[in-house]
C-alpha cells in the first residue's frame, strides 16, 4: 500500500516536471519569435527610413522659406513652415489646369488599355485561329522596342493627322500596351477552355463572355493593370512635352519643369510643385498595391 502510494506521488511530480518543462520551452519559444518580429520591424523601420528619406526631405523642403534653404547650417526640418511655396506653385503656372490634363488623360489611357487588351487576350487564349503563336510572338516582341526609337515616326504620323496640341495625341498612340496583353492572357491561361465552350453552346456572345464573365472574374488582373498603366500615364514627359505647345494642353509633369527658374526661390516652388503632383499616384499606388502584387503573380502559378 505504501510502496503503491509513493510510485503514485512519483508518477505525479514526473508529470509536473514534464508539464514545467514544457511551459518553460513554450516561453522561450514565445522570446524567441517576438524578438524575431521586433527585429525585423526595426530593420524594416530603418529600411524605410533610408529608402523614403528622399521624399520626406523633399515635403521638409517645400514647406521651408528659401531663406532656410540657402545658408551654411543643415536645415532638415523647416524652423518656420508655411504653405507660401504651395500658393506661389498654383499661382506661377496653372497647376490646377495640369493635374486635370494628367486625370484626363491617365484616366482614359488605363480605360483604353484594360478594354483593348482584354479583348486581345481573350482573341489569344480562347479562339483558334491560324498564325496565332506567331502573332503573340510579335506582339511580345514590341516590348524590347524603347519608346525613344519610334517616338519620331509617331510624331510624324500624329502629325500628318493635325493632331497636335490635343488630347487624341496624347491619349490614342497609348490606348494598348504588350505588356497589358501578356497579363491578361497569362491570367486567361488559368481559366478552362471548357468555361468558354460551355458559354458558347449556351448562346453567350464573344462580348457577352468577355464582359459578363471573363472580367468578372480577372478583378485581380484589372486593378494591376489599373494601377501600373495609371501611373506610368500620370509620370509621361518626353512625349507630353514633344506634343503639345499650350498651356491647356500640357500635363502635370511639363507644368512642373515651368516652376524651374533661375532665381533661388524657384526650388522650393519646384519642390511644391513635385510634392503636389506625387500625392495622387502615391495614393494610387497604396490604395492598389495588393491588387497590383496579386494580379501580377495571380496568372503565374497554377495548380
Amino acid at each position: 500500500m505504501d510502496q503503491t502510494l509513493v510510485i503514485r506521488r512519483t508518477g505525479e511530480i514526473d508529470r509536473e516536471q514534464i508539464v514545467k518543462m514544457q511551459e518553460a520551452a513554450n516561453r522561450r519559444a514565445l522570446l524567441i519569435r517576438r524578438s524575431r518580429t521586433i527585429l525585423l520591424v526595426v530593420l524594416n523601420l530603418a529600411v524605410s527610413l533610408f529608402v523614403l528619406l528622399p521624399l520626406l526631405y523633399a515635403v521638409s523642403v517645400a514647406f521651408m522659406p528659401s531663406s532656410e534653404l540657402f545658408t551654411t547650417e543643415m536645415n532638415l526640418v523647416p524652423k518656420a513652415p508655411t504653405f507660401e511655396n504651395f500658393r506661389q506653385a498654383l499661382v506661377k503656372v496653372p497647376l490646377a489646369r495640369f493635374v486635370f490634363n494628367s486625370f484626363l488623360v491617365a484616366g482614359l489611357i488605363t480605360l483604353g488599355q484594360i478594354i483593348s487588351c482584354s479583348l486581345a487576350a481573350f482573341s489569344f487564349s480562347f479562339l483558334e485561329f491560324k498564325g496565332k503563336e506567331i502573332l503573340f510572338m510579335l506582339v511580345m516582341a514590341t516590348m524590347m522596342i524603347p519608346g525613344e526609337a519610334t517616338i519620331i515616326s509617331n510624331y510624324l504620323t500624329v502629325s500628318s493627322f493635325n493632331w497636335l496640341d490635343s488630347y487624341q495625341v496624347l491619349i490614342v498612340p497609348y490606348l494598348t500596351s504588350a505588356m497589358g496583353i501578356f497579363l491578361f492572357r497569362q491570367f486567361y491561361k488559368s481559366f478552362p477552355i471548357s468555361l468558354y465552350e460551355s458559354a458558347r453552346i449556351d448562346g453567350c456572345t464573344n462580348l457577352r463572355f468577355i464582359f459578363r464573365i471573363l472580367l468578372p472574374l480577372t478583378k485581380s488582373a484589372i486593378g494591376a493593370m489599373a494601377v501600373y498603366t495609371f501611373i506610368n500615364a500620370w509620370n509621361m514627359y518626353m512625349w507630353p512635352l514633344l506634343v503639345t505647345g499650350s498651356n491647356e494642353m500640357r500635363t502635370v509633369q511639363i507644368g512642373i519643369s515651368m516652376l524651374n527658374n533661375e532665381d533661388a526661390q524657384s526650388i522650393t516652388l519646384m519642390i511644391a510643385g513635385v510634392v503636389l503632383v506625387i500625392i495622387p499616384s502615391i495614393a494610387i499606388f497604396i490604395a492598389g498595391q495588393k491588387q497590383l502584387i496579386r494580379g501580377m503573380f495571380s496568372g503565374a502559378v497554377k495548380g
